[in-house]
């Protein structure tokens, strides 16, 4: 059984396109097909703001894994790519993020689904509706486009 599945692509450390080149790549070979892919963007730092700039890439893939395996898997290609949790919201060389699976809603201690940033972010929600605008948030019930629609972040995403 395959499930759709958005991921957020995100690096703000060293060659950042190389690092989101590298992540997909590995997406794409170890979590299942990639279907579609956002441009890429670059956006000022969320929630900690004194560190470089962030480029970020909406990536959909359809995958066999169940939403925890999907987390598991996750973590090791961010490791093998050189990932050190040093700090919440801290510079990374490569984030991935499950931002939907499916219409699915999972909260456990080490996964939310959907991902509860996504309203509030539009460096998430302007790839987003690049590549799917008329996905419905499965709890607000509303599209990409209309959450982007109604988000009051200030920060500016460019298209790189």
């Amino acid at each position: 059984m395959t499930r759709q599945v958005f991921l957020l692509l995100g690096s703000n450390l060293g060659d950042r396109e190389h690092m989101l080149s590298q992540a997909k790549e590995q997406v794409g070979e170890r979590l299942g097909k990639i279907r579609a892919t956002s441009s890429v963007y670059e956006t000022a730092a969320w929630g900690k703001e004194n560190q470089p700039s962030f480029f970020n890439q909406v990536v959909e893939i359809s995958t066999s894994y169940t939403p925890h395996k999907l987390l598991k898997e996750i973590a090791k290609i961010e490791e093998e790519l050189g990932r050190v949790r040093f700090e919440k919201w801290g510079e990374r060389l490569i984030d991935i993020d499950i931002l939907y699976f499916n219409s699915s809603v999972v909260i456990t201690s080490n996964l939310e689904i959907p991902h509860s940033g996504i309203p509030n972010r539009r460096f998430t929600l302007v790839p987003m509706v690049e590549i799917a605008p008329d996905f419905e948030h499965p709890v607000l019930g509303k599209t990409q486009k209309q959450l982007l629609d109604e988000c009051d972040d200030p920060l500016e995403v460019e298209m790189v």
